[in-house]
């Protein structure tokens, strides 16, 4: 075994703890919500250390920042395929926004959860955006009216808290002429 075999190693055992830290923090705020996310309620979660969640997140804003990225990462890359490749992005935004409902609903509620709490903790703030910039990226596919594309930003955050706050299911096509009513809207 080489030096650099060791040290690749090691990398990937941290990439492998940062994850398990990250996912036990994600099922706290989807159990207890934001306010139960401590180093130590995340390390019991975990089964790991206190001091070893302090390792690798010094303080408790880069667990939540990590946390938040995590889940808009993955809510970004998605939008990106179908800004990228979809015949009809707006149909695979409305079933992403559904997902909400049903498969999706823990992610999209710490999602929501850890945006919110961004109002109140600045570090969260560009995370928190992220979602939102890839919603209003799709929606210059189809206008390059800004006011047109912050509606439909803000129509995708709404239906997305509606859903989780609801208890039953979304209809996809439903939430696709809604936003489609949004985009071909074009006076005040």
């Amino acid at each position: 075994m080489t030096e650099q075999d060791t040290v690749d190693g090691r990398k990937l055992r941290g990439r492998r703890r940062r994850a398990q830290i990250i996912e036990a923090t994600l099922t706290i705020v989807h159990r207890d919500g934001a306010s139960g996310v401590t180093h130590r309620t995340v390390a019991k979660e975990a089964g790991i250390t206190t001091s070893l969640t302090l390792y690798y997140f010094a303080t408790l804003d880069e667990l939540l920042v990590a946390a938040l990225t995590s889940v808009t990462d993955a809510y970004t890359q998605r939008i990106r395929q179908l800004v990228d490749t979809a015949d009809d992005p707006l149909d695979g935004l409305a079933r992403l926004i559904a997902e909400s409902a049903g498969p999706g609903r823990e992610r999209a509620l710490a999602e929501r959860e850890l945006s919110t709490l961004a109002a109140r903790r600045p570090a969260l703030r560009p995370a928190a955006w992220r979602w939102r910039d890839s919603v209003a990226e799709l929606a210059r596919t189809q206008s390059d009216d800004p006011d047109i594309v912050e509606a439909f930003v803000a129509l995708c955050d709404g239906l997305c808290a509606a859903i989780l706050l609801g208890d039953r299911g979304a209809d996809p096509e439903h939430i696709r002429g809604l936003l489609g009513g949004v985009l071909r809207h074009t006076g005040p």
